[in-house]
């Protein structure tokens, strides 16, 4: 019996467990670091907090929920779902929790992973699976002073529900699709909210729609209806990646509509030439709102396109000399999503570490596989991010791509599996190469490395993904 350690317990976690379940694999278990599960959806708790991409797409398309309140579920929603799904599927009672893993070690002798954890206790297993996702680890900028502060600060992925922001100066270090989604929850609330924006974005209006009790009861019992509306989400969201560029046609829709939407809801020609990008669209995150603007045109809120160049106990600095005097600093300054699995000191063969052999920017076999690391699987790995369409649709994929390979470890003929070298370097030149033509090649984001490498993106749709994962290649692994 092949025993399989996962790390996490989102939704790339659950993906793989309940492949493997249901693929006759029962010596599963899963380490989450948290006193329960939910990932990103667990630790994301911000006013407003919801996903951009339609709940009936962002969900498994094996637990199809007719009971979405509207077509963009909120945090709270999404994850009953994730837990609901775990219940359902046997997979809750795996979860080891407030389980953190902080190393892993391959032996090449007994082709095992030996698995530390915080408290120093070890578990070993066979397969080592790692699903902590590329958004898991909030990062702070590096601003002096950022420490001197003596308000209140906090990032928005750790929101502190403790304090009370009413009547309250508060700024807002970030305008990115966590800001959007809380500030104007902040502006009802606050005094006065200063917003420091470092690069405008394309914002598209939201289709958001309430889901009335008839319309949940036609999604229940009419057959077929909830496989076509998830099919008609997962077409748009097709022809959306299609559409990341402005020399496309779908792209210049993309960017006429989101400037139209700009210019409908913000009257001031100074605040909207601040509001507007200077980019291609889709080089940076494409988002949807539409209740940004009109919180950002209020008066008590003051955007500031200046740099921040300190942060003093009492406010921040901005470029320009400016001293805002603030009570609160909400940091929406993202994630170090470039830093795959850097908290976890992981060992290959001979020693090697994955750190090192990532040192100028992740890259792995299908975003899965990683010479000299057997037995290592990754999900939501590098270059499987997406700019448009569900990311849950990415995991399945990866999930039954690796199962595919567990199987073949279970069938007794081999111990381990691993990427030749030689395949992972193709499948790299041919990913990088598509990248280097797309419009992620025209500008820094949090898609690429510090050396210039795009790490986190897939290359266009998702459907090329799905069948490029469909079938294993054996010639492209060791097995051993």
């Amino acid at each position: 019996m092949t025993s399989i350690g996962i790390i996490g317990s989102g939704f790339g976690a659950l993906a793989v467990a309940i492949e493997l379940q249901r693929a006759g694999h029962t010596d599963l278990r899963l380490w989450e670091r948290s006193d329960s599960i939910g990932g990103v959806w667990r630790d994301n708790t911000y006013p407003g907090a919801a996903c951009d991409v339609p709940s009936p797409l962002y969900s498994f398309s094996f637990e199809p929920n007719p009971d979405w309140s509207s077509r963009y579920a909120g945090q709270e929603q999404i994850l009953a779902y994730i837990r609901a799904t775990a219940d359902k599927y046997g997979i809750t009672p795996l979860v080891q929790t407030g389980t953190e893993v902080v190393a892993a070690h391959y032996d090449e002798d007994s082709t095992t992973w030996t698995v530390r954890f915080a408290d120093d206790t070890e578990q070993t297993v066979d397969v080592l699976v790692t699903a902590v996702g590329q958004l898991s680890q909030p990062v702070l900028p590096r601003i002096p002073g950022v420490d001197l502060f003596e308000g209140i600060s906090f990032h928005s992925a750790r929101w502190n529900h403790d304090v009370d922001l009413t009547g309250q100066r508060v700024a807002v270090v970030g305008t990115g699709a966590s800001a959007i989604q809380f500030i104007p929850h902040v502006a009802e609330q606050a005094a006065e909210v200063v917003v420091f924006q470092r690069t405008p974005s394309y914002i598209l209006p939201k289709p958001d729609q309430t889901f009335g009790h008839h319309y949940r009861r036609v999604l229940r019992h009419l057959p077929g209806a909830l496989v076509g509306e998830r099919a008609t989400w997962w077409t748009f969201g097709e022809q959306f990646s299609r559409g990341l560029d402005d020399d496309s046609r779908v792209g210049k829709v993309i960017k006429t509509v989101a400037l139209k939407h700009l210019q409908h809801k913000i009257k001031d020609p100074d605040l909207r030439a601040k509001l507007t990008p200077d980019y291609p669209v889709g080089c940076k995150r494409i988002l949807f709102a539409n209740t940004y603007y009109p919180a950002i045109a209020q008066p008590h809120v003051h955007l500031v396109t200046e740099a921040i160049t300190e942060v003093t106990p009492t406010g921040v600095v901005a470029a320009d000399g400016t001293v805002h005097e603030v009570d609160v600093i909400i940091y929406a300054t993202g994630f170090d999503a470039q830093e795959f699995l850097e908290s976890i000191d992981i060992t290959g063969v001979g020693g090697q570490k994955l750190a090192a052999q990532w040192a100028d920017g992740a890259r792995a076999y299908l975003g899965i596989y990683v010479p000299h690391f057997p037995n290592l699987l990754v999900t939501y790995g590098p270059n499987t991010n997406l700019g448009g369409g569900s990311i849950i649709y990415m995991l399945e994929a990866q999930a039954r791509h690796m199962r595919q390979a567990i199987d073949r470890l279970r069938s007794g003929s081999y111990r381990t599996v691993a990427v030749t070298p030689e395949a992972e370097e193709a499948y790299d030149r041919e990913i990088q190469d598509q990248l280097g033509h797309s419009v992620w090649a025209h500008c820094d984001s949090w898609y690429r490395h510090a050396s210039g490498r795009i790490t986190s993106n897939w290359p266009g749709s998702t459907h090329p993904y799905a069948q490029r994962t469909k079938a294993l290649e054996p010639d492209s692994f060791e097995w051993a």
